[in-house]
């Protein structure tokens, strides 16, 4: 018998490796001469550094670039020098989470250091770029890591602008004559799992831009700056930005990574599904087991496990599902293809025993999930 473990994390309680732990550490001993093939995953959010680097083993490399407000900062980045694959996170340089609340200035803020790790990442070797968008403290439309990839962009004097939100309307023309000479040797892929258009009432800045810092005024005047660049964009590369997916995604990155790094968007965890050689691991296997925090109806908008079911549906495997919670009924199991569903707080008194208990309650789980295979 051969057993996938490929779960995603239980946010707060549990990384996919230490899932793989418990439940490997049941399945061997209850079924020894089972093959058990270690897979965890994710979708391109939280965590997602530390599942990549289980596959590409790569090292952390530490480098100071701009915050968004132009600021040094150390961030890092995950590279193999083996496979000459960098990972980056927008959030490290660019993100909410390296500012307070106070701190919050979205119109002012910049992209700039996510681009700064990306020409870092070229100098050092790396061949293929992935960079998941997500999390950002920015509204600028990747105008920011543009610069510092050797774009310009200029006013209708021909002055270069600030690459900051504040000033997309400005924008008159892009000077793409000087890039920097290691772009077109580099392969980026993109993971961006928001399908937000660039402007209007789904967009960048009416839906995010208020998290981030900004006034009623300037949720207007930043939804008017994207409209208004997306008209120089669309002259200059050929495209319809209002009408490509996920084009608002991350304060308008999502468009900026695909004009300016010349990358289609592609959802998290497809790439690290790809990344882990997930369609080859599985053939003959005869069950996945995947898991994650909370099966609810976000989990139907392209996290980890909806990747994992969909695979398997293709080459008929079935799935089992150990997770912190089910929210969904049972029905809506059956239609997505599950098998086998077993959730932590179906054993706990309580969620803060749950939490205080996961790995003892997943161990239960791996236990019955075993006396249920017979």
């Amino acid at each position: 018998m051969k057993i996938i473990l490929a779960p995603d994390k239980f946010k707060g309680s549990l990384t996919g490796l230490e899932f793989c732990d418990e439940v490997e550490g049941v399945l061997r001993s209850k079924l020894p001469h089972a093959e058990i093939l270690r897979v965890p995953l994710a979708d391109g959010g939280d965590g997602t550094i530390e599942v990549v680097n289980h596959y590409l083993k790569g090292k952390t490399i530490r480098t100071e670039v701009s915050n968004p407000f132009f600021q040094p900062i150390d961030a890092s980045y995950l590279y193999s020098e083996s496979t000459k694959t960098a990972f980056i996170e927008m959030a490290e340089a660019s993100g909410h989470k390296i500012l307070s609340n106070d701190e919050l200035d979205v119109k002012n803020a910049t992209t700039l250091g996510t681009g700064e790790l990306i020409v870092d990442a070229m100098e050092r070797g790396a061949e293929t770029i992935i960079l998941g968008v997500g999390g950002s403290a920015t509204n600028d439309c990747g105008i920011g890591m543009a610069t510092a990839l050797g774009y310009r962009f200029l006013d209708k004097n021909n002055n270069e602008v600030k690459p900051i939100g504040l000033n997309l309307s400005k924008i008159k023309s892009i000077d793409d004559s000087n890039l920097h000479p290691k772009m077109e040797h580099v392969s980026f892929k993109v993971a961006c799992d928001v399908s937000n258009p660039l402007y209007g009432k789904n967009g960048a800045a009416q839906v995010y831009a208020k998290q981030k810092g900004a006034s009623s005024e300037d949720i207007v005047m930043l939804d008017k700056g994207l409209r208004d660049f997306s008209k120089v964009m669309d002259a200059h590369f050929k495209i319809d930005s209002q009408n490509t997916k996920g084009a608002g995604a991350a304060g308008g990155m999502g468009i900026g990574a695909y004009t300016f790094l010349n990358t289609e968007l592609t959802p998290g965890i497809d790439l690290v599904k790809d990344i882990a050689d997930f369609d080859n691991k599985i053939k003959g296997a005869d069950w996945i087991i995947t898991g994650e925090g909370s099966l609810d109806e976000q989990t139907l908008s392209g996290k980890a496990v909806i990747g994992v079911l969909n695979t398997a549906r293709n080459n008929k495997i079935p799935v089992a599902t150990f997770c912190g919670q089910v929210l969904l009924d049972d029905d809506a199991l059956v239609g997505l293809g599950i098998a086998f569903s077993d959730s932590i707080m179906n054993h706990a008194k309580s969620f803060d025993d749950a939490i205080l208990n996961t790995r003892s309650y997943l161990k239960k789980i791996s236990e019955q999930f075993c006396e249920y295979l017979g």
